[in-house]
């Protein structure tokens, strides 16, 4: 009896260690950081796939229906193309900063802190936490940029498929034309030049082009890249948030090591006092 109550009871301590663990390195998780990681590479995901699409659907259609002629959108694929490369540099390196700011995370949490009593901040790793704090203020600025300028394209497809419901109605206003007459110029927005040709397409040509599955799947695909823009954007101001309370922290931990190494110091020269105090009344007595 006295043995199975001892190996119950020892089991019953494995147990607690384990969980013990557990709670421990669960502590250890920066949630805030992992969040904001994942909300991160979400958005980037949507922004750079369905933007790298969009521009191919866009593109398509502007060849087919508004320029027909290559030259003359000779620089705007150019163009296309650039930024198609632009998003697979932007992809790679939000990526690896995504990891980069999850493992300072990991790093500067408080419960990491507690796990490690050991644990002393120096000035590189204040500073490269200040680096961290700069530089996403930056790439913040910079999604704010392109937030809104994924929203043109939106606005853009906006218009043409307002003017093909307008068209589709079943009755218009009698001061309405004809809708042989109505049309969309591409040329006016500078997407192509002057001198494309058609470069304008009415009537039921432009309800062709709203009703062809490039038109729809483009229209879409850019609400989505603009919505994971704005996804990047709220995930560099949670980063942001972060990166400056770890900061914050950081520098208090340095002041508040500074002040036991003092304290620590003090204590010491007053023993030694003491203890020399001690000699020479042993010495006089």
């Amino acid at each position: 009896m006295e043995t199975r109550s001892e190996d119950s009871h020892e089991l019953s301590q494995e147990k607690r260690g384990c969980l013990d663990c557990c709670i421990k390195c669960l502590g250890g998780v920066p949630y805030a950081s992992l969040v904001a990681t994942i909300l991160c590479f979400s958005g980037v995901a949507l922004f750079c796939g369905c933007g790298h699409v969009a521009l191919t659907g866009t593109l398509t259609i502007l060849e087919t229906h508004f320029s027909k002629v290559t030259a003359n959108h000779a620089m705007l694929t150019d163009i296309v193309q650039l930024l198609q490369y632009v998003i697979y540099g932007i992809a790679s390196f939000f990526f690896l900063y995504g990891i980069i700011l999850l493992a300072e995370g990991f790093y500067t949490t408080s419960a990491v802190k507690e796990l490690h009593s050991e644990f002393k901040t120096t000035i590189c790793g204040r500073c490269i936490s200040a680096m961290f704090v700069f530089l996403t203020y930056i790439l913040g600025i910079a999604w704010l940029g392109v937030f809104g300028f994924s929203a043109v394209p939106v606005f853009l497809f906006y218009n043409m498929w307002s003017t093909c419901a307008a068209m589709r109605a079943p009755t218009l206003p009698t001061n309405l034309p004809a809708n042989e007459s109505i049309c969309v110029d591409m040329r006016q927005y500078g997407i192509i030049p002057w001198n494309s040709t058609p470069g304008v397409v009415c009537g039921s040509a432009l309800l062709d082009i709203c009703n062809s599955s490039e038109f729809y799947l483009s229209y879409h695909l850019y609400i989505v890249a603009c919505a994971g823009a704005g996804a990047t954007v709220i995930a560099l101001i949670h980063y942001l948030m972060i990166l400056s309370a770890n900061w914050a922290y950081l520098k208090d931990a340095s002041h508040m090591h500074a002040y036991q190494d003092i304290k620590h110091k003090e204590e010491r020269e007053l023993q030694d006092i003491q203890s020399r105090s001690k000699e020479c009344l042993n010495s006089y007595s």
